[in-house]
């Protein structure tokens, strides 16, 4: 059952090595992330966060309201609980501070990927965002994606299609 709460697992520590899709939507659905601006200054901020809790941002896509990262735990130590609330916190408040606006809703979505789940079979759904929701053609035309660690051609390659992604 998919509520307006959704709740971390509860027997899961989000400690370490693994790899979470995420979602974050905006408050009350807002379209806040149609300004460079205000994607660049959250994307700071979010990547601010993730170094400090030891994790890597493989893909985003900001979409108009909400965003979705695949990011990956590279210690043992790190944190994913810690990171998305560093993450909001931090983007929420240098975003309010800046343009006056409140960004997050207060929950978000999260998986945690399988072992067997190809990263960059995941990172390509999240990038091709965009052409699903019918704002661009192709993925490469849209302004709000992209890696760490990854070229959007290396996330890409493969894909004919990637409407059908």
């Amino acid at each position: 059952m998919r509520t307006n709460h959704p709740a971390h697992l509860k027997t899961f520590e989000y400690l370490g090595l693994y790899r979470y899709f995420l979602t974050f939507c905006t408050d009350r659905r807002r379209r806040a992330f149609g300004r460079r601006e205000v994607v660049s200054l959250s994307l700071l901020q979010i990547s601010r966060a993730a170094a400090e809790e030891q994790l890597a941002i493989l893909a985003y896509c900001f979409m108009p309201d909400h965003l979705h990262l695949l990011v990956e735990g590279l210690t043992d130590a790190a944190d994913c609980r810690r990171f998305i609330k560093s993450a909001k916190q931090l983007s929420g408040y240098y975003v309010s501070r800046e343009f006056g606006e409140k960004l997050w809703q207060r929950y978000g979505f999260e998986r945690v990927l399988r072992d067997d789940e190809a990263t960059l079979v995941v990172a390509r759904y999240i990038l091709c965002n965009p052409v699903r929701a019918g704002l661009v053609a192709d993925v490469r035309d849209y302004p709000f994606i992209g890696s760490e660690r990854y070229s959007i051609e290396e996330m890409l390659e493969g894909v004919v299609d990637v409407r059908s992604t």
